[in-house]
């Protein structure tokens, strides 16, 4: 799947003024007045807008490049894509919202027949929902499908909407003033409408004044792996509904990863700290810890220092944008009991004159600050 900038043909460093001439460059390329009837022609242009709408918003941009294209958009996961997601749209929609690149207030396209429409009817969009979804460590390591319900605003069933009268269905009202300079007209969208050209016709029992009733949805999440506290995903169209046949809002899904018992999460990197005996770390052994994915045992080498850390490559948290794998690093403690038999405390003792417990470290055993 080709990421918004392979889709423009730029590099991640470019400018502002290089991605908004790249969108035009593939606009005129792929614009349905130069292609008509060509279903491919009109996809690559949807795409070319959906990449424009997110690389040309400096927020939006960071917020890719630090996802990545899958975890961004992941339309097949059912976010819907975390640049508003054009799929939803018409080409109304996207003339509406980027007519400036065209050339002209209305929208039209330089060269190409009355395509367009940045001034009239609009099509109005549902509210957005928010909810907040708790995952383990093991979920956000591996990814999971989370199903959640969901109380969303919906078209009621036999609920139909007729033309504006105030704007005819156009969605706007113009007004023309006599000043000093002569006869100005003025356009703006339909108060009575809300710029959509339709008002409510027939409202069923239980639906509210727009024509929309209140329903659980049971909705499906799939979440990725790699995701972190406080990331948002999207799920396109499950947001409330629009009246007069409008585009659905988003579901917002604010990520919490709960505490983990054992593990500690540092970026794509996790830490384990394992306790060992004096006769373990004297005569080594091998433990059993826990990881992301289960239960592994490592060996342990006899004179093993504490404080000495062992790396279990690619054992951490898998990386949102399929870039590879973090460490899961194993920080060892030699645990010294404090409670000591006469004859565990006379060993100790005899041992203390043995030259061979004397600390002597060496150059490889670095000290914490250096750790």
């Amino acid at each position: 799947m080709a990421d918004f900038y392979e889709v423009l043909g730029i590099d991640r460093n470019a400018s502002a003024a290089e991605i908004k001439k790249a969108y035009r460059k593939k606009a005129v390329k792929y614009h349905p007045d130069k292609n008509p009837g060509d279903a491919e022609a009109e996809e690559m242009f949807k795409k070319a807008a959906e990449a424009y709408e997110t690389l040309s918003d400096p927020q939006k941009k960071a917020r890719y490049d630090q996802l990545g294209h899958q975890a961004y958009t992941s339309g097949a996961g059912g976010f819907g894509g975390g640049s508003g997601g054009f799929g939803g749209m018409d080409m109304d929609d996207i003339f509406s919202q980027f007519g400036d690149i065209f050339g002209g207030a209305g929208g039209g396209f330089s060269g190409f027949g009355g395509f367009g429409g940045g001034g009239g009817r609009r099509r109005v969009k549902g509210k957005d929902l928010r909810i907040r979804v708790s995952l383990t460590l093991e979920e956000a390591a591996n990814g999971v499908d989370k199903k959640v319900k969901v109380k969303r605003k919906k078209q009621a069933a036999g609920v139909s909407y007729k033309t504006c009268g105030t704007c005819n269905g156009s969605g706007q009202v113009t007004r023309i003033q006599n000043t000093i300079l002569g006869r100005m007209q003025t356009s703006a969208p339909c108060s009575t409408c809300g710029g959509s050209g339709q008002i409510l016709d027939k409202k069923p029992n239980g639906a509210d004044s727009q024509g929309l009733i209140v329903e659980e949805e049971l909705v499906t999440i799939q979440i990725p792996a790699g995701v972190e506290s406080d990331m948002r995903l999207k799920v396109g169209g499950k947001g409330n509904d629009a009246p007069g046949n409008g585009v659905s809002g988003d579901l917002l899904v604010d990520i919490e990863v709960k505490p983990h018992e054992s593990l500690q999460r540092e970026g794509n990197n996790l830490h384990y700290d394992l306790y060992i005996s004096v006769p373990e770390a004297v005569l080594g052994t091998s433990k059993e810890i826990q990881t992301v994915t289960g239960k592994v045992r490592i060996p342990i080498e006899s004179g093993i220092q504490s404080g000495k850390i062992l790396r279990l490559r690619g054992k951490g948290m898998p990386s949102l944008n399929g870039y590879g794998t973090g460490d899961l690093l194993v920080h060892v403690n030699v645990w010294t009991p404090r409670n000591l038999t006469r004859e565990q405390k006379e060993f100790f003792e005899n041992m203390m004159a043995d030259s061979n417990f004397e600390p002597a470290p060496e150059k490889s055993d670095k000290s914490f600050l250096k750790r």
